[in-house]
């Protein structure tokens, strides 16, 4: 497995922590416990974007927003799309 260096929630500056939250308020509430989390509870593939903290806001963002409940597709259908997809491309996600 790849090592990737992380940065610790205890560790995380200000900048890191606002986009952390920020990414976080937009996903369902389901979402809130990781599935892989790391020893500080974050979830692994957040913390993998932990040394720019802009992108990992943008990247985890996007899927956010593609959750939304204002969407005209329901919570079903949304989770349908990403089994489908994650299936496709052999994503244990």
């Amino acid at each position: 497995m790849t090592w990737i260096r992380t940065i610790p929630l205890p560790e995380a500056d200000e900048k890191l922590l606002r986009a952390i939250e920020a990414q976080r308020a937009l996903y369902p509430k389901e979402y809130a416990t990781p599935v892989h989390p790391t020893a500080d509870g974050t979830s692994g593939i957040v913390a993998s974007h932990s040394l720019i903290p802009d992108a990992l806001y943008h990247a985890f963002a996007t899927f956010g927003s593609l959750m939304s409940e204002a969407l005209p597709l329901s919570r079903r259908q949304h989770e349908m799309i990403t089994t489908v997809v994650s299936v496709t491309n052999r994503c244990r996600y």
